[in-house]
Formats: C-alpha cells, sequence, structure tokens
C-alpha cells in the first residue's frame, strides 16, 4: 500500500489535518476544527496559544479516529508537515511551557505607534528602510515590531527575557516546540519561510542578523533554530501518532506555492483566504520590488537544497470582508449566499467597495485607509453590495499583479489559484474578467495542506514522496476564461482605484474624537473584520 504523509494546517480562522496518499496526492482523510478569536480592544486581534495546540491534538485524534473507520492503518503516516498562518507571534516560557501571552495575530493594528516610533529613528524616516536585508517595509504585520510592543507592554515577557526563559516563535515553532515534547526536550525551530516574516532575517544570508535584532531591541537567544522547509526536526512525542517524524514546515502561502506545484521560475498561485496572498516564484535570486509588493523566502526543500524566493503581494481583506457582510451587517446568514446574492444583480451597478479595515497592505501599505463603499444611490440594494464585495477581492488582487508584472517584466499568462473562496464559481469568473487572462482552479483544492505534506514527505531519512518533476502526479483543474472585453475591464478598474484613492487618509496615529465625545484610537475596525 502506498504511504501517506500529513499536514497540520493551523490558520487565522481554524486549525486542520490532512491526509495525502504519497504517489497520488489525493486526500484520504481530514477534520478541521474552528479557532475562536479574540478581540480585547478594537483593531486588536488574538489567539490563544492553548487553544491552538488543543485543536490540533483535535484535530489530529479525530482524523486517526476516521481513517480507522476507513480501515486505513495509521502506521501507513510516514511524516507530518506544519504549515500556518504567517507573523502570528508568540513568546512562551520554556521552564514552564506557559504562553506568556495571546498570540498577537497577524492582522492585529495595535503596533501602529510602535511602527512611527521606529520608522523615525531610522536615518531616512522611511519604510523601507530595512527592505534592502529583509525584503519587507516596516509595517503592523510583520514579527518584530509585535515582538517589540510585547516587550515593552507585557511585564511577564520581559522579566522571562532577563531571566532567559522566554522562547519567541510563529505559530509554527509553537506547534513544533509542544509535539515534540515542549519543556521535556521539545526542538525550538523555525523554516526559513517563516522567518522570512519576521523583519528579523536576512534573506540573502539565510540567517537571523545581528543588526536587525539590535534594531528591534530583540534578544537573539530567544530565537528559534533556522532549518530549510523540508528536514526531519523531531518526532512526535505522544498519541496516535507518536515517533512520527515531523519533517515539513512552510508558511501557508510558502506552502500553497509547493501544493500548487510551482516550482519553476515565473509561476504564480493566488490564495483566497482571510486576506489574499498572490506568489510568484522568482528562483534561486530575489527580485527587489519598486512597485510595492515584499520579497519573500518561497521555500527551501532541503539542507542542502537552495533557497527559492517569491514576490509577494499581501491583501489583509479577502474572506474577511464575506464575513462582515454576515456578521455584522447581516446581509447574508451564511458565507455561502454571498454567490447567489450577487448573482441576482450581475453587477454592482457603479457601487464600489474599499474594505481597508485593517489598513491597505500591497501595493499601497498605507495604514490610515480605511473601509468605504461609494457610488451609491437609491436603486442599490444588498444584492449590489454582495457584488461589489465579490469585485473588492478581485481588484485587490489585480492591482498587486499588474505591480508583480511591472516588477518581473513579464505579464502573468495565467493564474493558478485556491484557498476557500475559490469554492465561488461567481468570484473566480469575476477575477478572470477583471485580470484579462485564465484563472485556474485545481480540482484538488486543499493546496497549502498538500504543500506541507510534500515538503515532510520529501525530506532526507523519510522520502516517501519524490518532488523531480516527472514524478509530479497530474492535477485535473477548473480553467475560467475572461468574457467580458477589455475596454470595460478597463473602465471598471480605473473607477475602483479612484474609490481607493478616497478610502486613504482617513486616520492618523493621534487619537481623535468620536461622535459621542469619548477619546478612540487611530485603529478602529480590524478585529471585528478579521
Amino acid at each position: 500500500m502506498d504511504p501517506l504523509a500529513a499536514a497540520i494546517d493551523q490558520g487565522t480562522s481554524s486549525t486542520r489535518f490532512l491526509v495525502f496518499n504519497t504517489k497520488t496526492a489525493q486526500l484520504i482523510s481530514h477534520h478541521q476544527v474552528e479557532l475562536k478569536q479574540h478581540f480585547p480592544k478594537e483593531g486588536w486581534v488574538e489567539a490563544d496559544p492553548k487553544e491552538i495546540m488543543d485543536t490540533v491534538h483535535e484535530c489530529l485524534e479525530k482524523t486517526c479516529q476516521k481513517l480507522a473507520q476507513l480501515g486505513v492503518d495509521v502506521s501507513r503516516i510516514k511524516a507530518v508537515g506544519v504549515t500556518n498562518q504567517r507573523e502570528t507571534t508568540l513568546v512562551w516560557d520554556k521552564e514552564t511551557g506557559e504562553p506568556l501571552y495571546n498570540a498577537i495575530v497577524w492582522l492585529d493594528l495595535r503596533t501602529q505607534s510602535t511602527v512611527e516610533r521606529l520608522i523615525s529613528k531610522t536615518p531616512s524616516r522611511s519604510k523601507n528602510h530595512l527592505k534592502h536585508k529583509t525584503g519587507l517595509p516596516i509595517s503592523t504585520y510583520f514579527s518584530a515590531v509585535k515582538l517589540r510592543w510585547l516587550l515593552d507592554n507585557v511585564e511577564a515577557v520581559r522579566q522571562a527575557v532577563l531571566s532567559k526563559r522566554a522562547m519567541f516563535g510563529t505559530v509554527d515553532s509553537w506547534i513544533i516546540w509542544s509535539l515534540t515534547g515542549g519543556r521535556d526536550g521539545g526542538v525550538h525551530v523555525t523554516d526559513v519561510s517563516n522567518a522570512s516574516r519576521t523583519l528579523l532575517f536576512d534573506i540573502h544570508r539565510l540567517d537571523w542578523d545581528p543588526e536587525l535584532c539590535s534594531f528591534f531591541g530583540v534578544p537573539m537567544e530567544i530565537l528559534p533554530a533556522i532549518r530549510s522547509s523540508s528536514e526531519i526536526y523531531g518526532r512526535k512525542r505522544s498519541g496516535s501518532l507518536a515517533g512520527v517524524p515531523i519533517s515539513g514546515c512552510l508558511g501557508d502561502q510558502s506552502a500553497a506555492l509547493v501544493g500548487q506545484m510551482c516550482f519553476e521560475e515565473g509561476q504564480a498561485k493566488n490564495t483566497y483566504g482571510t486576506g489574499c496572498f498572490l506568489l510568484r516564484n522568482t528562483g534561486t535570486k530575489p527580485v527587489m520590488s519598486e512597485h510595492g509588493l515584499i520579497t519573500t523566502i518561497a521555500y527551501k526543500l532541503g539542507r542542502d537544497k537552495p533557497a527559492c524566493y517569491a514576490l509577494e503581494g499581501s491583501v489583509a481583506i479577502a474572506g474577511a470582508v464575506v464575513r462582515w457582510l454576515r456578521d455584522n451587517m447581516c446581509i447574508v446568514q451564511s458565507s455561502s449566499e454571498i454567490e447567489q446574492l450577487a448573482a441576482e444583480a450581475g453587477t454592482s451597478y457603479g457601487c464600489y467597495f474599499v474594505p481597508a479595515f485593517s489598513g491597505l497592505y500591497a501595493p499601497y501599505w498605507e495604514p490610515s485607509a480605511r473601509g468605504i463603499i461609494c457610488g451609491l444611490t437609491q436603486f442599490t440594494n444588498r444584492s449590489h453590495l454582495a457584488f461589489a464585495a465579490l469585485e473588492a477581492v478581485c481588484f485587490q488582487t489585480r492591482e498587486i499583479l499588474d505591480a508583480m508584472n511591472q516588477d518581473c517584466r513579464i505579464p502573468l499568462p495565467v493564474l493558478g489559484v485556491d484557498g476557500g473562496m475559490t469554492g465561488n464559481r461567481l468570484l473566480m469568473q469575476l477575477q478572470a474578467d477583471i485580470l484579462c487572462i485564465p484563472v485556474v482552479r485545481p480540482s484538488m483544492s486543499e493546496t497549502t495542506a498538500l504543500g506541507a505534506a510534500m515538503a515532510a514527505g520529501a525530506a532526507a531519512g523519510v522520502e516517501v514522496w519524490n518532488l523531480d518533476p516527472d514524478q509530479l502526479p497530474e492535477v485535473t483543474a477548473e480553467r475560467y476564461q475572461p468574457q467580458i472585453n477589455t475596454q470595460e475591464s478597463e473602465l471598471r478598474f480605473t473607477r475602483w482605484k479612484k474609490a481607493v484613492q478616497k478610502s486613504m487618509n482617513w486616520e492618523t496615529p493621534e487619537t481623535s474624537s468620536t461622535s459621542n465625545g469619548t477619546k478612540a484610537s487611530w485603529i478602529q475596525t480590524a478585529g471585528r473584520a478579521a
């Protein structure tokens, strides 16, 4: 019987465990548990690290139970990979194993004043001052800024650092450390794809950088060891898969790039989840963007293998806008209703929705922006708003694709897509129409988990998954061709960009008075939308 490889897929709003056949890439079984998000203040987004691990254990055990019901021997699982929401920041006590604060989620906006202070101390007073080393702007998005906030504001974190008990990590590090023994010999590691999202990592030398750590005031001894994305980090200590190697680790968007089998320079994929993330493989040399994108490590599939880089366009709000329409505005009762509601209108009727709930990410990196809906008339109804929300996801993708084409100087001929929103056929057709290129959706949509499982199965010492191009399985896909003329697409996109300009400069870092006369931080909306 074919060996199996599995993946823990820990996302912003859920945790999943998925098991794949290593020869066919077929999904054999899986289990999913929703992860509660915490919003202690406006703009703050947190997750409980213990709840994260509870969901990991539950998903793993429930999947093993399902495999037993299917008559599948769990001993066929030869490796487990980890893929995770990136940038989300944790600090814990290595002696007690206890988290010292909730995980600060990537969407969180509490660090804007920290960002302003950090930028002001750079010689150029530029958010791009560190980009030559990190590929990233100084932004609330990335881990070092969140870690700086924890050091400045949480006494337990400060004390643990002083007493040499603190460990920092993104979610992958927390999961791997916990599964390999925790305080009893747990392995404190991360991979290059996750490290490249911290602002502490030199993407050229592939290591933590003393100057960057000094800039942020981060002691290097609390950082995890840097490893490749595909090697044996340790073995699961207990439970149904005790002894199975944990041998793959990729940030979620890198995992999706691998799962889409974008191993050749120039190939790209767009993932539609809470946010929207377009990555283009640029090969073994980093391409520094001149058009608002970031440069990141895509993957390094083995200790002795070269690192591959990617250009990335990050959009904060994609699927989150549908949840906002459901939970905040009660326009739909379930997320699945959005497609039918939007299809009833078939147009936004001149209505444009810029969901800048967390400011604007690529290509603007503008934290002062706020969400707006413009072009409203007495004729506008909830169907038009639903259509405008879906269009907004597509327009944001168009903006980052245009920037990517300018940076690479070679237009992307076709876009591979994945993620939960891609089941919305109307959205996929809109995306093809707005991009004016075909959009291709694999029939097996679990590409993020698949990528982590592939990395785990291919690791030296496991070697149950062959990543040679001629050994990769054939993947069937659904193809969406553009159906409107280019002129109409350009007109709609031009009006969208006009709406984006109107969303900017709504808030400043200073506090401002609300309509009821009370003081409120500029941070207003991300928590409710995340």
